[in-house]
């Protein structure tokens, strides 16, 4: 297999826009390009991470459109879906296109637009990501988190604070990140106080809804040094599925997509989890960034919450996690989520995350989709 490296990015604006889904993806697309230097007619591929524009829109065939409009004619075009973690199975994608040699250069753009349909619509579209078993009871995948977090606090004798802490910490990183939703800090009271969503989780443990797009263009090594010394190596890649109904785990505490997907990443890569510098973390619900960090072996099983209120996971701390904001304060454009936390890392590991930036040399993302039924993680390196 070819060795597969990073040579451009791009994220749009997340929040409430007034653009439709394949304007946001446009605009991600010809940024990605712009910022490698490559010219549309010179892609192989164009990959689209999109879980849901027929049911939020009514528009499908956003793969073929964005070609079109990117003028990168008659470059293959595939349409990635697997739910909200569309944005990770679509770097997976792009890199098995560059690494079996299909493709010399492959653009991968995610992106979702949301925020026209109500609340309830909308997670009425993403609570179909559950079992049909499941779906019909009435199930949501808040009521999931709020199941799993009640579990995890009564299990490992954990304060109801180390969950608030998270998101505290997340909007106080996405005041830095000028792509965010949200650029405001909160305090641990306005968390606390927050209306209950699924009990003990309230508002502040949540995400938003969100519109948005993120592109990453992936080639070979030895054609990325053709365009610049500055890249980034895909280093390690791994998915896994997990049961699609919950209550069929044995601990519902621990996701094994995203232990399986971490040890094949981690296998790959040559790296362990005590060699990563940064993670971006799926954290749709605060409690998800608990059992990432420990599913992928950064912490002990019941102690990330020690991690958080020791503040190892703070910006300065030995773990960065979610210095982009995460999903938390940055947003949830479903199928650019993934993609984005790409872009967070590429641009950590280049040094060019501005008053985000880390020390870092090895990062890794986690993107999940649904309550952990399916999992990319991705470990990235700097390049040489």
């Amino acid at each position: 297999m070819s060795d597969v490296a990073l040579i451009g990015a791009s994220m749009t604006q997340f929040g409430q826009r007034e653009e439709w889904v394949l304007e946001l993806l446009s605009q991600a697309g010809k940024a990605c390009l712009d910022d490698a230097g490559v010219a549309p007619h010179d892609l192989d591929h164009v990959y689209v991470s999109n879980m849901a524009s027929g049911e939020f829109e009514g528009q499908t065939g956003v793969m073929n459109a964005l070609a079109h409009d990117l003028g990168a004619l008659p470059a293959y075009t595939q349409r990635v879906d697997q739910t909200s973690s569309s944005g990770g199975a679509g770097m997976y994608a792009a890199w098995q296109s560059v690494a079996s040699g299909a493709s010399d250069m492959t653009l991968l753009v995610g992106g979702e637009k949301m925020t026209h349909r109500s609340t309830g619509e909308a997670t009425d579209v993403i609570a179909s990501i559950t079992h049909p078993v499941e779906y019909k009871q009435g199930v949501t995948l808040p009521s999931f988190a709020g199941l799993t977090a009640r579990l995890y606090l009564d299990t490992y004798d954990a304060p109801r604070e180390s969950l608030a802490k998270v998101a505290v910490k997340n909007h106080r990183n996405g005041v830095d990140n000028p792509h965010a939703q949200f650029r405001k800090e909160v305090d641990l009271e306005t968390v606390l106080d927050s209306p209950i969503v699924a009990d003990p989780l309230r508002l502040y443990d949540f995400c938003p809804i969100t519109d948005g797009s993120a592109a990453l263009l992936f080639c070979p090594v030895e054609v990325a040094e053709e365009y610049t010394d500055d890249y980034v190596r895909i280093a390690g890649i791994g998915g896994a599925t997990d049961t699609h109904v919950v209550h069929e785990r044995a601990d519902p505490t621990t996701m094994g997509g995203v232990v399986d997907s971490g040890e094949i990443a981690y296998e790959m890569s040559g790296y362990g989890p005590e060699d990563v510098d940064v993670a971006e973390l799926h954290d749709m619900f605060t409690i998800l960034e608990f059992l990432q960090s420990e599913d992928l072996g950064f912490f002990e099983k019941g102690h990330a919450w020690e991690a958080v209120e020791e503040g190892v996971t703070e910006r300065d701390g030995d773990l960065p996690i979610n210095t982009s904001g995460g999903l938390k304060s940055k947003g949830h454009p479903l199928g650019a989520s993934g993609v984005a936390q790409g872009y967070e890392i590429y641009q950590q590991l280049l040094g060019e995350a501005g008053p985000r930036q880390v020390d870092a040399e090895v990062g890794l993302c986690c993107n999940v989709g649904g309550f952990g039924n399916c999992v990319i993680t991705t470990i990235m390196e700097v390049a040489g």
